[in-house]
């Protein structure tokens, strides 16, 4: 088993930053590649961006110029960032750890990103 915890969610401004955190335990040497998904309300769950575990990144391309994916490896927790920039009213959504991607069979119990003035 593999356990998700996100954090770093909240309500920021347009134009504003945060910086989600993942804390994965557990089995976690199964893991190489984790990522973050998110979810609108009213639209599907879709990917933001993977990180494996040598550090290799993929972003959708609409977020490559706001978003940065990042990890530290520890023996027994690895923990997954999400550094969102110059954040939109479309990027409202709950947001999601999840390992192994891309098709994940872990997910975090999510945390809130609203975007609004």
């Amino acid at each position: 088993q593999v356990q998700l915890v996100e954090s770093g969610g909240g309500l920021v401004q347009p134009g504003g930053s945060l910086r989600l955190a993942c804390a994965a335990s557990g089995n976690i040497f199964r893991i190489n590649s984790m990522g973050w998904y998110r979810e609108a309300p009213g639209k599907e769950r879709e990917l933001v961006a993977t990180i494996n575990s040598n550090g290799r990144t993929y972003l959708v391309d609409s977020r490559k110029d706001r978003f940065t994916v990042s990890r530290t490896n520890a023996k027994n927790t690895n923990t997954l960032y999400l550094q969102m920039n110059s954040l939109k009213p479309e990027d409202t959504a709950m947001y999601y750890c999840a390992a192994p991607v891309p098709n994940p069979d872990y997910w975090g119990q999510g945390t809130q990103v609203t975007v609004s003035s």
